[in-house]
């Protein structure tokens, strides 16, 4: 049976957004977890409303805590975020959106920024929306090495995007892009609703997969592990056989634990702890 290493199993504050931040990293070294990915949204940590000052505090919160950021994944999925609009108005103000984000992830020393690809129209060609989700991948790809961070893609769902919500594609895309600071990642949704597993992931794309969001659901939801239906220990076997040595969030994006965030901690961590080496 495969293991996994505890201190990778990373916290996330999206399911705390009904608490303040301070409260989530308390949190975090209540349940001594280490590292921790950073949902970047109101009230917690929205970099359209944040000045450096205050990003730069945030960080010393963090510091105090003796906690470490490995990824920030800005909103882009509720907020009107899409590096594959159409409007060359709106995809230049989300590029200018996701150029803050980087500046923030690099004061947060975290070392991945999560992206996603955006969507066009269904009434258009997909190609002419892949090819804008390209460009500006390009283009944060190149913004990224001036950082040096790592951009990592993630696929979603189909009913978020119509341009990458399966490996094959997130592979087409990172080879069409070609670019050392561009990566992919998986979330257990979209994977799971595409009939796929990480041996799917892994087979094709290998050591080009650098983040994964750890969650169950049915298979939709985003939910603690044992509230859905996700096969835990296969999915944890096959990490082990990939030799997968990245972290995984628990990001829980479904309204059901915004009352009682830790609850659902301490219900993921009961679920793995067996898993734990």
């Amino acid at each position: 049976m495969g293991k996994l290493s505890r201190s990778k199993v990373t916290g996330m504050n999206f399911h705390y957004k009904h608490y303040p931040f301070r409260y989530f990293l308390d949190s975090m070294v209540r349940y001594e977890i280490k590292n921790i990915e950073i949902w970047g949204a109101s009230p917690h940590f929205y970099v359209e409303n944040m000045s450096l000052h205050e990003i730069r505090e945030v960080k010393k919160e963090i510091e105090h805590r003796d906690l470490s950021v490995i990824c920030f994944t800005p909103e882009q999925c509720v907020y009107p975020i899409n590096i594959a609009a159409k409007e060359a108005d709106i995809r230049e103000r989300i590029l200018k959106y996701f150029k803050k984000s980087a500046y923030a992830a690099k004061e947060l020393d975290s070392p991945l920024l999560l992206v996603t690809p955006g969507w066009g129209y269904e009434n258009e060609a997909v190609g002419e929306a892949w090819k804008r989700s390209e460009e500006s991948l390009q283009i944060l790809a190149q913004f990224a090495t001036e950082l040096d961070i790592t951009l990592a893609l993630e696929p979603l769902t189909r009913m978020e995007t119509n341009l990458i919500h399966n490996a094959s594609q997130l592979k087409w895309m990172l080879e069409q892009v070609n670019h050392p600071n561009l990566k992919g990642m998986i979330d257990t949704i979209p994977m799971a609703l595409a009939g796929e597993d990480f041996t799917d992931y892994f087979t094709l794309m290998k050591d080009e997969i650098v983040h994964i969001h750890f969650i169950d659901g049915k298979p939709e939801g985003h939910l603690v592990w044992g509230d859905g239906v996700l096969p835990l220990e296969t999915y944890i076997n096959q990490l082990h056989k990939a030799g997968y040595k990245g972290y995984l969030s628990l990001e829980y994006t479904s309204y059901q634990y915004v009352q009682q965030p830790d609850a659902a901690m301490e219900r993921s961590f009961e679920a793995l702890s067996c898993y734990f080496v």
